[in-house]
């Protein structure tokens, strides 16, 4: 459990709770210095820095291709987006070419994730604001993508599987086939959980109207992804700004319209993650089609010689927002200097605003609803 300290104000009843860094609804090791009165709140400050592991650091004495395995620890929730971000940025930087195999095998990848990451993302909202059932109805979907993970590159969590010009390894004999009944399994599965769910009445009336996100303060506060979207604000870079093949693939984008109260409130943002469920299988399904087409073994294009000079910098869209890696070459083997940027960190700081007068309770599900991880947030 997590400490509580008490300390009462000099001037008055206001009370400070420390909420973490080791609690359950922080979603990772992150602290909230919490001022209330009562049941009300008048700040809700995060404290972050437990989990900073100096990664960007790394970068700095590791080669190119060796970084790799450290990227699925920017993000372990959905960490082939940031498998992504770094081999883009470095071949970017080296100027390579990846061949349509590999880019529509790191498309199918990362669109797996993401829906996997989603199912964490919705089964723990729904669980942290009392819905019990809906977690492990979530899991046992993430437990099918992870088995397919693990078919593709021999991981289910931290996968290590793009590489700088490609991905480590081709789909196996038979894996299309078993990603395409996952999907036909997955889309029904979509709208039951959305009946157990999303359009409870009790949930709604937990969610609709609470700490609600202008667009233009989601702008100013530079939030990315669903958090983004939910407020109202149509852009993906997949579509707007597209990287690897997403230029050839055709989905929707979902945004926020206020249904069932304010436009941008956390209900908007926990219906977008789930429509995202469904435009994820489109995208996945489109590209299994396409690398139909491809030439098969030709999936990686692997550097002999790789000591770049200059600077790049890739942006990925990654389940909790944009994600954009920033790499230094000086003509050696390692990075000069590596930058990532994160939605989590952004994120953070909306907490501090949108927690003025919200219960004590309200908090757990505004953490929540802006899939908040603590990797992201501390590298």
């Amino acid at each position: 459990m997590s400490e509580l300290i008490i300390n009462y104000a000099d001037s008055g009843e206001e009370m400070t709770l420390n909420m973490g860094p080791q609690h359950p609804s922080t979603h990772g090791v992150i602290r909230f210095i919490v001022k209330t009165d009562g049941e009300i709140m008048s700040s809700a400050e995060p404290d972050v820095g437990y989990l900073h592991r100096a990664i960007e650091h790394i970068a700095e004495k590791c080669t190119y291709e060796g970084f790799m395995p450290y990227t699925d620890r920017v993000d372990y929730v959905c960490a082939m987006t940031a498998n992504h971000a770094w081999a883009a940025a470095v071949e970017k930087l080296a100027g390579l070419e990846v061949p349509p195999r590999g880019e529509w095998l790191r498309i199918i990848s990362d669109e797996l994730d993401r829906i996997s990451s989603h199912c964490i993302a919705l089964g723990a909202m729904a669980m942290d604001i009392g819905a019990i059932t809906p977690f492990p109805y979530a899991l046992r979907e993430r437990e099918y993508i992870n088995d397919l993970l693990e078919m593709l590159c021999g991981n289910r969590l931290t996968y290590n599987y793009h590489r700088v010009g490609g991905v480590g390894w081709d789909m196996p004999e038979g894996w299309r086939d078993k990603v395409l009944r996952f999907l036909d399994h997955f889309e029904p599965t979509i709208d039951e959980f959305n009946r157990l769910i999303t359009n409870n009445d009790i949930f709604v009336a937990r969610l609709a109207n609470m700490a609600p996100i202008t667009g233009s303060d989601a702008i100013a506060y530079g939030l990315g992804g669903p958090n983004l979207r939910a407020s109202g604000i149509d852009y993906d870079l997949r579509r707007d700004a597209p990287y690897s093949l997403y230029s050839q693939v055709k989905f929707n984008v979902p945004v926020g319209s206020g249904q069932m109260g304010a436009v941008g409130d956390s209900w908007d943002r926990f219906w977008c993650r789930v429509e995202e469920w469904r435009e994820s299988v489109k995208i996945t399904r489109q590209a299994l089609d396409a690398i139909e087409a491809t030439p098969k073994g030709e999936f990686w294009i692997h550097p002999k010689k790789l000591k770049p000079k200059g600077d790049a910098m890739a942006r990925v869209e990654a389940a909790r927002g944009e994600m954009s890696c920033y790499v230094v070459g000086d003509g050696s083997a390692n990075a000069f200097r590596a930058r990532f940027r994160t939605g989590s960190f952004n994120a953070m700081q909306v907490i501090r605003e949108k927690s003025k007068g919200l219960m004590v309770a309200d908090l757990v599900a505004l953490i929540a609803s802006l899939d908040v991880v603590a990797p992201e947030i501390d590298r």
